[in-house]
């Protein structure tokens, strides 16, 4: 059970709850918060003076005051009005991370939303009733208010969610769950979709596929740099001690620890040659500029999943309700476009490395690692699909946080389009694993061909274990299955728990 309280929420509890149905329950402290900011609430919406999202419209329409008799109406009309997104749904795992998200941040005690609806909201995620949220339609201005309306909807029993692979009315859902509806009281619409959730939701998960990729690319990186035979001096401790960075130390302790006692690298040590090339000798000032990059993000996201980003805020300690802008969602645009930086770093050294390897002029290898050049065409095409890959990755790495366009009006005349960032270095993280998969395909492959030498005990563990679901190429087939397993084996990280070593 992950208790939310709205101030210790984890990257892991949340890959815990979106990907495992982790089972999640609101702290007692919490509760209390919460209960005491509705309070005051209610106390401002008996009042005659108008406070904005308690009894006046939203955005432009800030200044229109609304009757007592029409504050339920005004939060249904903004949950049904700011429902406009487009688009392919976002996936179950990623609402899901969105959802706990925004229950975190209500727990906080700054939204004045009821307890009661607050725990419909958990018990959505518990009894695993996932909305239907187009991804596309939130600028990330006053928080991701399309995706969040969408996933809204359902707890009054409107919109849609997902039954199987079909799709279902939300009320439907809620039957089948048991549930109630919620009957929304004043500012709990605003309350349920005032936020970053969406977009941090995307920026968190993608965080921790990333991390994984990380050092999926240093054990990738070991075997072709061995394949390669390339040397292991440029990873010499004293050399990243002096840079000082400390993801660059981490990938080179990785990189030594990995191919320390290979029989191939071994076998030329005396061969003359007196450097590598960059994409050989610098993977660790590249792998760890990457790391550095993502633990930005981490960081970033940590500070995020536990943040109010409501507006107004409620401070019932002192009996206030402010009005502010922590909904804008810079930090989490610009934490998503660093991670879609970093992914860029690792799938394109990583496509280096492919392509020196079925170049016989760099490998000392046989052409597109086939025995049969010629009458077969090998590995020719993983590297080309590793360079289509990194390609488009290039696109996505143009900074979406780099623009804005006014909404509402003009009232919000400045956005950060963190949702976009997001769905970005979503896709980048898809696309890398791919990279990686051609990669060290190709690597697997070269050390065969290299027997009756081996690697190092830690990675020939790696590659007999990829060899139990991807045989040797012996002659030309389809490698599409080949890439879509080994890119499985890194996202779940099978191939890095398949190596005897712990690398960081």
């Amino acid at each position: 059970m992950i208790h939310l309280d709205g101030n210790s929420l984890t990257l892991e509890n949340l890959e815990a709850i979106a990907r495992d149905f982790a089972p999640v329950s609101i702290a007692d402290g919490a509760r209390t918060r919460v209960r005491a900011a509705r309070t005051l609430v209610e106390d401002f919406a008996r009042r005659d003076e108008p406070t904005y999202g308690i009894n006046t419209g939203f955005g432009n329409f800030a200044e229109v005051k609304i009757p007592a008799d029409s504050l339920t109406e005004l939060q249904v009309n903004l949950l049904r009005s700011h429902a406009a997104g487009v688009g392919d749904p976002l996936p179950i795992p990623v609402v899901r991370a969105t959802m706990a998200l925004r229950a975190n941040v209500l727990a906080k005690g700054f939204s004045g939303i009821r307890l009661e609806t607050l725990e419909l909201l958990v018990e959505l995620l518990n009894r695993r009733v996932h909305p239907v949220v187009p991804s596309r339609g939130s600028v990330g201005a006053s928080g991701d208010l399309a995706p969040l309306a969408h996933l809204a909807l359902v707890l009054i029993g409107e919109g849609e969610a997902w039954q199987g692979h079909e799709t279902e009315p939300g009320a439907t859902a809620l039957r089948r769950a048991g549930l109630p509806p919620a009957t929304l009281a004043a500012k709990e619409g605003l309350a349920l979709i005032n936020g970053t959730q969406a977009s941090a939701a995307l920026l968190g998960l993608t965080v921790a596929h990333a991390e994984r990729l990380a050092r999926a690319a240093d054990i990738v990186a070991a075997i072709s740099i061995d394949a390669l035979r390339g040397s292991t001096r440029p990873f010499d401790a004293r050399i990243h001690q002096a840079r000082g960075f400390l993801g660059q130390q981490a990938s080179a302790a990785n990189l030594s620890l990995l191919m320390a006692g290979s029989p191939i690298n071994a076998s030329h040590a005396n061969c003359g040659r007196v450097q590598d090339a960059y994409s050989m000798r610098c993977t660790p000032q590249v792998h760890g500029a990457a790391r550095e990059a993502l633990a930005f993000a981490r960081r970033a996201f940590q500070i995020e999943a536990n943040a109010a980003t409501d507006n107004p805020m409620v401070f019932h300690d002192s009996g206030d309700i402010v009005s502010g802008g922590n909904f804008h969602g810079a930090p989490v645009a610009i934490a998503s476009d660093v991670v879609c930086l970093a992914l860029v770093q690792l799938a394109t050294i990583s496509e280096r490395r492919a392509e020196r390897l079925v170049n016989p002029a760099l490998s000392g290898l046989p052409a597109f690692l086939t025995r049969h050049g010629g009458l077969e065409s090998g590995l020719m095409m993983a590297q080309v699909t590793a360079a289509a890959l990194t390609s488009e990755m290039k696109t996505l790495a143009h900074p979406a946080s780099a623009d804005t366009i006014p909404t509402s009006g003009n009232r919000e005349d400045h956005v950060s389009m963190s949702m976009a960032a997001g769905l970005k270095a979503a896709r980048a993280a898809e696309l890398a694993s791919h990279v990686l998969a051609c990669e060290v395909l190709c690597a697997c492959e070269a050390i065969d061909l290299l027997h009756p030498l081996a690697s190092s005990s830690s990675l020939m563990r790696v590659h007999d274990f990829i060899r139990e679901r991807v045989p040797a190429i012996e002659h030309d087939r389809s490698l599409s299955p080949d890439l879509r397993t080994i890119s499985n084996m890194i996202v779940s990280g099978e191939l890095e728990r398949a190596c005897d070593l712990k690398v960081n």
